[in-house]
């Protein structure tokens, strides 16, 4: 074969080879493409989001000392698939270090998985602080290469020290302060894994709904090099807005005065509890609503759980004495009282003691015989006498003088067997009779029993708050005051009114005066004698009434004394009320007011004093001086 043949198939051969060999490696291209395109692949996605949670609101005094709030809890987690196991010691120790857990413990929860290698969480309940500085620790740990990288479908991925937002914590700063009126909470997880809280009672659970009205933050964009988000014109950007702040009429300092005198009292009188308020006249504020009864929130233990209640608007008794204002500012509203007139005291049988002293009243209501607790001089009492030294014939002569209706509306107007309006839950509403049974014997002009026994507090309950605002009347020219904890709502930069309060008239100016008139007499001459201080215009009432249970009453009794302090500028209601104090024994007296509820009485008037919230004038003298 001539040779220019020969190489002529040659060169033919070589260009079909070479052809092969390009066809082949574009078989190979197309293949991998489509390989990359069908399989999955792991990449890094352009867009970042970042979260930013959220909190419950705080709860502040008036005096800007915060008495609840939240803070943000982070979780720090690791996969221990990813952890070199020639470097665990060195990060057991880092991580030991940085988050304050001991060593022991965090080598424990890693033996526990060992078998079950994958995510594991150190810890819930890291703080902003600490989780700042184990992100920063996360950082070294991955220069140190204590994390490894692990293959899959796609490529290899490596995870380190995660350190992400994982709840919220409630904080009670000063402990059992301002309890149980603060309330407690539990905890609940949302549908995103946070952990949140939301009230239970008090306070807490009030204002649950506004406390725990918040929006979690958001920072949206694309990516970087260096994996921060790039802000530009499509990014999001939405700002944290935490819970509502409640910002109180509750000044923390007098609170804890008031509330460490009720500890000292409490011992003194071994009483169960004692219940105290200091409400401004002038706008119904709630200055003090403090218990001798308190715990910790954060730490509320079995021994607690009676303490949990709020007692000054749950718990219903028989006022006793104190509701004697009440019934006769009704009869004098209607001007059924001539001035100068006297009462018969239903005291004849008997002579009079060494001490000129007349037995003791007994008042013959059908099979009821009603007694005065009191001695007296004279056979006919005036209305000052009736006030100042409680009389329970001459109260309820003067009642007798209201029809049913009358006395029925009347009790309603002073805010009996009705809710206060006070800003907490669970509130009773108390009882009075019906007024039917008020009305029994109005045709035939005949007493009745049910206006006898109501009109000095027994047979009827109340609480220790109804009986707070009733009293606002006397020194509030016969204008009733709502009383309110809460004074405004501070959320998302905007400041809220948490309520509007509008007195109400219950009694005319000039019944308002005089029975204000006759409880400073109380306290200058009569059962409120203990009560009285120089410079300042003192009135109030005492009553003790037994304790009532299933039909009975028992040896137990409940002692109060409300009245109000003016020093001609402030003006304050203030009610104390013990329940259950020695009765027996050596101290057997403490169970009348005038001996225990009078002296707590003064002693929170001087905390008022010595907070600069009364000026004690010197024109302002005791009428009997």
């Amino acid at each position: 074969m001539p040779s220019n043949k020969i190489e002529k198939i040659n060169k033919t051969k070589k260009i079909a080879i070479l052809f092969a060999i390009i066809f082949l490696f574009l078989l190979i291209l197309v293949f991998s493409v489509f390989r990359t395109i069908t399989e999955y692949r792991h990449m890094p996605t352009l867009k970042s989001e970042k979260k930013e949670l959220s909190v419950r609101g705080d709860i502040v005094s008036s005096d800007n000392f915060k008495i609840a709030s939240s803070k943000k809890l982070y979780k720090a987690s690791i996969d221990t698939r990813h952890l070199a196991q020639d470097k665990k010691e060195l990060f057991l120790h880092l991580f030991s270090i940085y988050s304050n857990i001991p060593y022991n413990k965090l080598n424990e929860k890693l033996q526990k998985v060992k078998n079950k290698p994958g995510n594991l969480v150190l810890s819930y309940n890291i703080d902003s602080r600490t989780a700042k500085n184990l992100k920063e620790l996360a950082f070294k740990l991955r220069r140190l290469n204590v994390f490894i990288s692990r293959k899959v479908k796609g490529g290899k991925i490596l995870r380190g020290l995660s350190i992400r937002e994982s709840g919220e914590k409630r904080l009670f700063s000063y402990e059992d302060t301002l309890t149980p009126v603060i309330g407690y909470i539990s905890k609940f997880e949302t549908k995103s894994g946070t952990t949140k809280v939301k009230g239970i009672k008090g306070l807490e659970k009030s204002y649950n709904k506004v406390l725990n009205q918040s929006k979690d933050g958001i920072l949206k964009g694309n990516r970087d090099v260096l994996s921060y988000i790039s802000f530009d014109k499509d990014s999001l950007i939405r700002k944290r807005i935490d819970g509502a702040t409640l910002k109180l009429n509750i000044p923390l300092k007098l609170q804890k005065n008031n509330e460490l005198t009720l500890d000292l009292y409490k011992e003194k009188l071994g009483a169960d509890e004692i219940i105290v308020s200091v409400l401004d006249n002038k706008t119904g504020n709630i200055l003090t609503l403090a218990s001798s009864n308190r715990f910790n929130p954060e730490k509320i233990r079995q021994k607690d759980i009676p303490s949990l209640n709020v007692n000054a608007i749950e718990y219903q008794f028989e006022p006793g004495s104190v509701i004697k204002p009440l019934s006769i500012s009704l009869v004098l509203d209607k001007n059924r009282i001539k001035e100068n007139e006297l009462f018969f005291a239903y005291n004849t049988k008997g002579k009079a003691n060494k001490k000129g002293k007349f037995p003791k009243g007994r008042y013959k209501l059908g099979r009821f015989t009603i007694r005065d607790d009191h001695q007296f001089k004279k056979h006919y009492l005036t209305l000052k006498d009736i006030v100042i030294y409680s009389s329970n014939i001459g109260t309820l002569t003067i009642a007798q003088r209201l029809s049913g209706p009358e006395f029925y509306e009347g009790y309603k107007r002073f805010g009996l067997a009705r809710k206060t309006g006070i800003d907490l839950p669970y509130e009773r509403k108390g009882l009075i009779h019906s007024l039917k049974q008020y009305s029994a014997g109005d045709r035939d002009g005949e007493d009745n029993v049910f206006k006898a026994t109501d009109s000095y507090g027994q047979g009827i309950t109340t609480t220790f708050m109804q009986l707070m605002k009733a009293y606002t009347v006397f020194n509030n020219d016969g204008y009733m005051r709502t009383p309110r904890i809460v004074s405004y709502l501070y959320h998302d930069d905007n400041k809220y009114k948490a309520y509007d309060n509008e007195p109400e008239k219950v009694i005319s100016k000039e019944t308002a005066l005089k029975m204000k008139e006759l409880l400073v007499q109380t306290v200058n001459e009569g059962t409120g004698k203990a009560a009285k201080m120089d410079g300042l215009e003192i009135g109030g009432k005492t009553g003790t009434a037994q304790i009532a249970r299933k039909g009975r009453y028992l040896r137990k009794y409940i002692s109060s004394f409300f009245g109000f302090v003016n020093d001609g500028k402030n003006s304050y209601t203030i009610g104390v009320t013990v329940m259950n104090p020695i009765s027996r024994g050596k101290y057997w007296y403490y169970y009348y007011a005038s001996w225990s509820a009078v002296p707590v009485f003064k002693e929170i008037t001087k905390n008022l004093i010595k907070l600069n919230y009364l000026t004690p004038k010197n024109d302002i003298i005791p009428e009997n001086k």
